[in-house]
């Protein structure tokens, strides 16, 4: 690990301007917040992450999981994952949440791991976890080793030339079927994002991850209320049973009525260089009554275009079964 300086912010506003601080903020690699650390200290260890300074922002009191004035969540940035997948109001009102979270990790990381930690993880592969291979994501224009090398795990939806590493996060896919914004502080005020704009495509340039300016803070993320009836799931398909990344996971967010589908949505992990939503598959099936049929044409549509690699071809099949049984379990009796 390379020497850096350790801050203490004595508020939100002085964390994002001890974040901007750095003359070589605007490089991103400067200066990095810390909370639980899960992540952050485990790239710095590996030579990946080497910021000249890391703000301590755990103390800063956004810790809370507060009802918003519209009825939904407020989850603070530093909420442990254990704390927010045990919370009642979790586990009644958003099951996809408390589901997702228990699937990640393991009990010690949970237990340590925080909310914006978990929706900031790097999007990467073993190759961006080793120095002496090629990366784009670690260093832009490198080239990328896991084209032609290990690529078992990697993304077949939203990839690039230069880059088909998989978004790691099981809680990033149950908010984006949740559809949450994220609560940003900065250098110019306060502002949020959707969580459908928040991670970006790799494209060209897979260094750049959000839209995050330097010294831009998460201090929370609010879910909205879900309407009476609406019932969420996740299902995750794994190597093995703990402490392993999605294959393939799904989350889904429904509402029927007498047999008809009002309301669907359906995130998709493991397979997508972002938290990716099934857009064209919840069209066709919404509006209509939901039957095992229509089901299955809407996973096989969820991964039309999809780019596999030879190592990861299987994950077109087995994607597809993961979206119609996680829309079986959540459904029950109303999928016909």
């Amino acid at each position: 690990m390379r020497p850096f300086e350790l801050r203490r912010a004595a508020s939100v506003e002085d964390a994002v301007l001890l974040g901007a601080s750095s003359p070589t903020a605007q490089h991103g690699a400067s200066v990095r917040y810390l909370a639980g650390g899960t992540t952050l200290l485990d790239l710095m260890k590996l030579d990946v992450e080497h910021p000249a300074h890391v703000v301590q922002i755990a103390h800063l009191g956004l810790d809370r999981i507060e009802v918003s004035p519209d009825g939904g969540l407020s989850i603070g940035a530093t909420v442990r994952n254990s704390d927010l997948a045990h919370d009642e109001r979790v586990r009644l009102g958003y099951p996809v949440l408390s589901e997702g979270l228990l699937s990640g990790a393991s009990g010690q990381l949970r237990n340590m791991a925080t909310t914006a930690g978990n929706l900031l993880q790097r999007t990467r592969c073993v190759y961006f976890r080793d120095p002496d291979r090629a990366c784009n994501k670690r260093a832009p224009g490198s080239g990328c080793d896991a084209m032609e090398g290990y690529h078992r795990n990697l993304a077949l939806l939203g990839t690039s030339d230069h880059c088909i590493a998989t978004n790691p996060s099981d809680m990033n896919v149950a908010l984006v079927v949740l559809e949450a914004r994220i609560h940003i502080a900065g250098l110019h005020g306060r502002r949020e994002i959707p969580i459908a704009n928040f991670h970006l495509l790799p494209r060209e340039t897979p260094h750049i991850e959000t839209p995050l300016a330097p010294g831009d803070l998460v201090t929370h993320v609010t879910l909205p209320p879900l309407p009476p009836g609406t019932r969420s799931g996740y299902l995750k398909l794994r190597d093995r049973a703990s402490y392993e990344f999605a294959l393939a996971s799904c989350a889904v967010v429904l509402r029927t009525e007498g047999g008809i589908v009002e309301q669907i949505r359906i995130g998709l992990g493991g397979v997508a260089t972002r938290p990716w939503r099934a857009v064209r598959a919840e069209h066709m099936l919404a509006g209509r009554p939901l039957t095992v049929a229509g089901v299955e044409a809407a996973a096989a549509a969820a991964l039309e275009g999809a780019q596999p690699r030879p190592g990861n071809a299987f994950k077109v099949e087995l994607a597809r079964r993961c979206i119609v049984q996680a829309i079986r379990n959540v459904a029950g009796e109303a999928l016909q």
